[in-house]
Parts: C-alpha cells; structure tokens; sequence
C-alpha cells in the first residue's frame, strides 16, 4: 500500500502527476525494485512535469479561440487543383515565421480550407509554446466597438497586443469603415514595433482587392504597405470547396 503520508504530502504540495506516478509505481512495486532509486525518482519528476507541459498546452488551446482544436497540418489534402506548396507547408510548420516576426496571409474561396489551415498553424504554434489568439474578423470589429463606447479601448488594444500570433479570419467579408480602419491600423502598429508580432490572416478576396474594403484610404494605404510590403508568406489556396469532397471520402483530413 502506499505511504499514506508520502500522498497527503503530494497533494498538500500540489503535485498529482508525481502522486499519480507514486501509486502506479507501488502498485508495480516487484518490477519496480529492479530500478535504482534514480530511475524511480526520474520517473516520478517526469510524470509531474508531463501534466504540468499538457495542462500548459490544454490552456494555451482554450485561449487561442481556435476554430477548430483538432486541425492538424499533417491532415491537410494536397490535391493538385489545390495548388499548394508542400514543401512550403513543410519548411514553415514549425512555426519559424513567428520567431522571425514575418506575417501569413492564406487566401481561398468559401470551403477551400483557409480555416482549417489557419487553425492547424494555431495548434502547431501552441505546440512549440507561442501564444495564439483567434477571431473572426467582424467579431473583433464588433468587439473593438464594445471597448470603445464603453471607455476600454486601451484594455482591448493591449489584449491584442499580447498573443504571439494574432489570427484574423474572414479579412474583408465586409468594408470596414474609417474609424475601425485607424483602430486596426493601430493595432498593427502595436503589434509591429512592440515585438515584430505576426498576423495570420484568412481572406476570400486576393490580396490585391484587400486595399478597396477599407474605406480610410490613407489608413488603407498604410495597412497595406505594413501587411503586403514586409514580405509576408502567403499561401492562395486554388480549387473548388472541399466539403463536397470531404463527404464522399468520408475523411477528417482537410
């Protein structure tokens, strides 16, 4: 049996993988006393810090707001009608861009895979420990509106300010005004000088009809310039909708 003192002590100090690990060595003990103390005592310290690394990882997943938790790049299709580089995908899964500060663009028409792809970054980069946090376009605007009337927009633009990397889906399903284009002008300016911290952003529209949904033309111009002009990896996903496609194949690669 184990020590009854040894349990209470782990779980006073707060250390249930290393609880966990006790109880499953006591109840291996013949095999386990075959082990050197050492050994024993690693073991116990990696199963503390394995729970410590997945909750850390389970959380960083809640936060990042993804769209989908489970897209992983290793599931992405690389039909040829897709046209998608899978060399490219490769030499950036480990999400260097961040590091390096450099924005992702991913543009497709509706259902060609912008989110999944989108989302699976997301989930690599909290794999290799950044911070992600996801929106939707529209709901940031909305959001930004929120903390604006009610006197917090420095709360919201320092919570945009935080993430490693910033996602924003859905660039320019509607024009944005020319208020909300000098806020998220700002927004990128913060985020540019305070850390070189990326974007990835998803677009229906190609790059080059970007400039025309934001109605503050010198705000337009400046946005542009910091998202087109600063050598951004971009990704245009080619090829009709993959729903169709998913269905009949009856698959949960994307």
């Amino acid at each position: 049996m184990p020590d009854p003192h040894v349990l209470s002590s782990l779980t006073q100090l707060r250390l249930p993988g290393m609880k966990a690990e006790y109880i499953r060595q006591d109840e291996l003990r013949n095999a386990m006393e075959a082990l050197s103390f050492e050994e024993r005592f690693l073991m116990l310290v990696n199963a503390e810090q394995n729970r410590r690394d997945n909750n850390k990882l389970a959380k960083s997943l809640r936060d990042a707001n993804l769209r989908d938790k489970t897209a992983a790049l290793e599931k992405f299709i690389y039909l040829p009608v897709r046209k998608v580089d899978k060399q490219f995908i490769a030499r950036i899964s480990d999400c260097s861009f961040i590091k390096d500060g450099r924005d992702l663009l991913i543009t497709g028409a509706t259902g060609a895979g912008k989110s999944f792809l989108s989302s699976a970054f997301g989930v690599a980069a909290c794999h290799a420990g950044y911070s992600v946090r996801a929106y939707k376009m529209h709901r940031l605007l909305m959001d930004v509106n929120i903390h604006i009337n009610d006197g917090t927009y420095e709360k919201i633009l320092a919570d945009l300010k935080k993430p490693d990397l910033l996602i924003l889906e859905d660039f320019g399903m509607e024009s944005i005004v020319p208020n909300f284009c000098r806020y998220f002008l700002e927004v990128i300016d913060e985020r540019r000088y305070t850390g070189k911290k990326p974007f990835l952003i998803t677009a229906q529209l190609p790059v080059n009809e970007w400039h025309g949904m934001l109605e503050d033309h010198t705000a337009a111009d400046a946005i542009m310039d910091r998202l087109v002009n600063h050598d951004p990896y971009r990704i245009d996903i080619k090829g009709p909708s993959m729903r169709e496609y998913l269905a009949s194949h009856k698959s949960d690669v994307r």
